[in-house]
């Protein structure tokens, strides 16, 4: 359950170009080792801890790693367990990096210099290894499944002292920045397969950005990130506010704008970097929205024109001509085309499945 090469979990993904991809599940493991298997994982994903349950007879979980170069990225699904950082073993370990995890599901328990914080789904909790805490995953008994984000002291795009005061805070995951580093851990994290080792210095930036960006927030502090982490913080947050209102014809560069509290002005500058402007975004989003319907099987009784319709294009004959440009064939053309491809790989799995 670690990305590293020592003590390797049992299902390690190397392909070759792709990013380290490594998968821990407990039961794929004898009864008698699977506790301290879960131990020794957790002590490589983070640092060394105490850890005590009352199912360690018999433990369950699973950790699914993505390696970013410096930062790590993980799913996990936790039964209940007690996890002490003592100082003792800091003095023996620190690798004094930073945790951050969104609760996806069941309670979590966190107690730092005495002061005890309860967490449940959608909350953001952190901690860092340099500071003993106690930790009881599933205060209610009940599994937990997070997804989470391990970042070196001194990567983070924001100073020791501002990201310190976030420890142990409950904070957003439901709604703004918070709800964005949520979406991007969970997407990252289920994806792991499909990233090459170029994308890793990307996704890792990214992903930095966002942790400082969610401190920053928590903190009122964001006039004290870097200018070009605020940069890239503000254009996600953009993005994804376009791709929630690609349905609203009305969905133009002053709406955007006047959501994000910046000039029109200001928001076509932000995007002159990503040799895109914001009209584009908008119609490739829509676009491939589009696309992805017209191929689904389930929707081929969906009139072109409603599919269309339903992405934000309210005259047709201007979409139908975006689509040409844009994928050389009508909407109509691409939608039997892919039913059909679809039929014969349906009908090639049956006959497979026949002749077995």
């Amino acid at each position: 359950m670690t990305a590293g090469r020592h003590d390797l979990p049992p299902l390690m993904r190397d392909r070759g170009n792709q990013v380290i991809e490594t998968v821990c599940r407990t039961e794929d493991l004898p009864s008698s080792d699977r506790f301290d298997a879960w131990r020794k994982g957790a002590a490589q994903s983070h640092a060394p801890m105490e850890m005590g349950s009352v199912h360690s007879a018999d433990y369950r979980g699973v950790h699914q790693a993505v390696q970013l170069n410096t930062v790590l990225a993980y799913a996990s699904q936790w039964q209940p367990v007690i996890l002490r950082r003592t100082p003792r073993l800091i003095r023996q370990c620190d690798p004094e990096r930073y945790h951050l995890s969104f609760i996806q599901s069941g309670t979590v328990g966190f107690t730092l210099n005495g002061q005890e914080t309860a967490y449940g789904p959608c909350d953001l909790r952190s901690h860092i290894s340099s500071v003993p805490f106690d930790l009881h995953m599933g205060t209610r008994e009940d599994n937990v499944r997070a997804v989470s984000v391990e970042v070196p002291r001194t990567v983070l795009p924001l100073s020791a002292a501002q990201a310190d005061r976030m420890l142990g805070r409950r904070m957003n995951g439901r709604d703004g920045i918070g709800a964005l580093l949520a979406s991007f851990l969970t997407t990252l994290t289920a994806g792991a397969g499909s990233y090459t080792t170029a994308d890793a210095a990307r996704l890792e930036t990214v992903l930095l950005d966002l942790v400082a960006a969610v401190f920053a927030h928590e903190l009122d502090a964001l006039n004290h990130l870097p200018p070009e982490t605020h940069r890239r913080t503000l254009i996600l947050r953009i993005r994804a506010f376009i791709r929630r209102h690609l349905h609203d014809p009305g969905l133009a560069p002053a709406v955007i704008a006047a959501a994000h509290h910046i000039s029109v002005g200001h928001l076509h500058r932000l995007f002159q970097p990503e040799q895109d402007t914001v009209a584009t975004y908008i119609r490739q989003q829509r676009l491939e929205h589009i696309r992805r319907d017209l191929a689904d099987p389930a929707q081929h009784t969906v009139p072109v024109y409603r599919v269309a319709a339903r992405w934000g294009f309210t005259h047709h004959a201007t979409f139908t001509r975006m689509f040409g440009a844009t994928y050389g064939t009508t909407p109509r053309d691409y939608r039997e085309h892919s039913l059909r491809a679809h039929r014969h790989r349906t009908a090639g799995w049956q006959s497979g499945a026949g002749g077995g």
